[in-house]
């Protein structure tokens, strides 16, 4: 059961980490509201359908006003996070995004400490400050473009770091409304409010321009949540959530490792940190840094899984 449980979470490192690259694939033909909204409903239906059979869909109307303002807060902290990360991988590259998007372990560790008073065990700190020197490892050269606003680099990364922080107040808020609702009816809801709130936004007319690979591109991207999710969460289920928590943070070396075997079709897939060493480095210690606050982490609600996207 242990082996199936990491098998499962190894899984959805490795489809996560794929998801930037196929993310870039799309970036050129379709704009960040209309990728992110195609995935949503992608998931509502799919999502729709298994609890539907069951007669589990859940109903969000008894809810008491707070629990209703946190649960716009959820839908609008996912749907940010989506969209951001999609902005962060055009104007940057597929391994930076992913790697700078691991700082919403952080976010949500200072949430977590801020919000429920929660304490930081010392793997946990030593986590933050291996991660944080993995970043600086990472950009090396380029960290005086990170406050250039005039880069796309600055730009990238500051949208990215936005999205993390958006993300980090998802788990917070939705922490509570686990109580009240399975993760499947969680995410449905999620996933049916975040398509209303990126309908206004989309432009459909776009799909029809798509070329082959684009397609399969935004097929890929569209299963991606729904079979990441579900091998995700059924290694909650089986195995022990620090080990889980810890794999699923292999995502960037994954999309380091992509990129580089893409890189020589689609050179798009490539950026600028894939050749250097401190750059390799630089995300092997985001992800040590990573596992290390994921393994000094207890509850299983608090952190549902930084690769949401």
């Amino acid at each position: 059961m242990r082996n199936l449980a990491f098998a499962l979470a190894l899984v959805a490192a490795l489809l996560w980490g794929l998801l930037p690259l196929a993310l870039r694939v799309l970036v050129p033909a379709l704009d960040p509201w209309t990728i992110t909204w195609c995935r949503f409903l992608f998931a509502a239906l799919c999502v729709g359908l298994f609890l539907g059979r069951r007669r589990q869909l859940p109903n969000p109307w008894p809810l008491t006003a707070r629990l209703r303002l946190l649960l716009v807060v959820s839908v609008v902290g996912i749907t940010l996070n989506y969209t951001l990360f999609v902005v962060g991988v055009r104007l940057t590259s597929p391994a930076t995004a992913q790697v700078v998007a691991q700082l919403a372990n952080v976010f949500l560790l200072f949430g977590g400490l801020l919000v429920f008073h929660e304490r930081f065990s010392a793997l946990q700190w030593l986590g933050v400050a291996v991660l944080i020197a993995g970043l600086a490892l990472f950009f090396n050269v380029r960290l005086r473009w990170l406050f250039d606003g005039r880069t796309p680099l600055g730009w990238g990364v500051l949208l990215l770091t936005l999205g993390a922080l958006s993300w980090a107040a998802y788990v917070l808020a939705q922490k509570r409304l686990l109580r009240e609702w399975r993760s499947p009816q969680m995410l449905w809801l999620l996933y049916v409010g975040g398509t209303l709130l990126l309908t206004p936004l989309v432009h459909p007319r776009a799909l029809a321009h798509l070329t082959a690979g684009q397609d399969c591109a935004l097929l890929f991207c569209s299963c991606n949540t729904v079979i990441a999710y579900g091998a995700y969460g059924e290694a909650m289920k089986i195995g022990e959530v620090g080990r889980i928590s810890a794999t699923v943070t292999l995502s960037p070396l994954f999309t380091l490792l992509g990129g580089w075997i893409a890189a020589g079709r689609w050179p798009a897939l490539a950026g600028p940190e894939l050749p250097g060493h401190l750059a390799v480095l630089g995300a092997c210690a985001v992800v040590a840094g990573c596992a290390l606050c994921a393994l000094g982490r207890a509850p299983p609600e608090a952190a549902p899984g930084l690769q949401l996207r």
